[in-house]
């Protein structure tokens, strides 16, 4: 079965007699029983905190979506990625970060874990199965996000994976770009995929959510247990725009998909643009490594101006109409940001230009291009 009709009938309500299309919001603390047993038992969502029936049908979706076993729900893709990674470490242990990693994450790695005794260190997002030079004993953890965040590099996941397994070291991935459409990390062996569902899986820019999928019970459970000591709660009413954004995922990633592609293959051949970055475009330097892992690509890409002034790089943004400015992507409206406030790196090169990011709604292709090209048109080159 194709996902666009797998996703429009995955985790239903159970068909009786009028039964509502979707589940419903439940807004509930207290939970009720009617045997005193069963307020105890650990199979079941016991209080409104631990979720209801519209949680445990988002988390059927995430698992059927990449495999897992057992799928958390966070109030974020950055809690989900920060809780995932908390039961995972302990004082004294030692973990390998992407240099290319999404800036937040980067920042609890290299500040808030160091408070705790972690050790975390960056690597280059393009070593594959040199990251084995990097390991100690006491690694018990690498970090991957491919593609990188705002640069974009491929990662050789399967190669990083078998050297994880090789050193029994746990590994995790932001998977956010592919939306578990067009990769899928729990295959290649990857322990932990996390998600920003308040992208694509929201669509409308208007949900926050986030998602941990996890490829065995063992870790499942201690994400479980970090999530409950911690006190991690999430609205019904943010979960059930999540599971209603799966029925359209697929049919809005692919334009969207279509859409960015097109897009950066116009903007190459643009004079003032010295590069795009896109791994599905032929011209990036990990385009043949996409091609083996990937099935297709994400709604976000960047691209290096050639030489002009950080005032030049904020005019050109300021002058777009179609693009709004602002974080985030795999909203129905089209984004553009400049990179180099957040950009930071120290085992990778940064661009020889100012790098912006765009990404790519749901408007028309030629109307988004010609929006580019009148600010284009009036960028001052150095």
């Amino acid at each position: 079965m194709k996902k666009e009709t797998q996703f429009l009938h995955i985790s239903r309500p159970k068909i009786g007699i009028a039964t509502p299309v979707n589940h419903n919001i439940t807004k509930a603390s207290t939970l009720l029983f009617n045997n005193s047993k069963d307020l105890y038992r650990s199979d079941i969502n016991s209080y409104g905190r631990h979720g209801s029936e519209v949680h445990d049908a988002l988390s059927h979706a995430f698992n059927v979506l990449e495999g897992g076993v057992a799928t958390t729900i966070f109030p974020s893709g950055l809690a989900a990625c920060t809780y995932a990674i908390l039961s995972l470490v302990k004082p004294g242990d030692h973990i390998l970060l992407t240099d290319s990693s999404y800036g937040p994450i980067r920042n609890f790695c290299m500040q808030y874990l160091l408070g705790m005794g972690v050790e975390a260190e960056l690597y280059n997002p393009r070593l594959g199965s040199n990251i084995e030079k990097y390991i100690k004993k006491s690694t018990k953890l690498i970090i991957m996000e491919s593609p990188g965040s705002l640069s974009f590099e491929i990662q050789d996941v399967p190669a990083i994976v078998k050297v994880a397994k090789k050193y029994n070291i746990n590994t995790f991935i932001d998977n956010t770009w592919s939306a578990g459409i067009s990769f899928n990390p729990l295959k290649h062996g990857v322990d932990v995929s996390c998600h920003s569902a308040t992208k694509y899986f929201g669509g409308h820019s208007d949900i926050m959510c986030g998602v941990a999928i996890s490829r065995t019970i063992e870790i499942a459970n201690k994400i479980k247990q970090t999530a409950k000591h911690l006190g991690n709660s999430v609205p019904s009413e943010n979960v059930y725009g999540i599971l209603r954004g799966f029925r359209t995922l697929v049919t809005r990633f692919k334009q969207q998909e279509k859409t960015s592609l097109l897009l950066a293959s116009w903007l190459n051949e643009q004079s003032k643009i010295s590069r795009v970055i896109h791994p599905a475009h032929i011209s990036h330097p990990d385009h043949e490594l996409w091609k083996r892992d990937f099935t297709g690509g994400g709604c976000i890409f960047s691209a290096v101006l050639n030489p002009c002034s950080e005032k030049e790089v904020d005019k050109f943004i300021n002058r777009l109409e179609l693009f709004g400015i602002g974080f985030s992507y795999g909203g129905y409206e089209s984004l553009c940001i400049n990179c180099n406030p957040q950009l930071m790196r120290k085992k990778t090169k940064k661009p020889s230009g100012p790098l912006i990011r765009f990404a790519c709604g749901l408007e028309d292709l030629e109307d988004l291009k010609n929006d580019i090209e009148k600010s284009l048109f009036k960028l001052q080159l150095d």
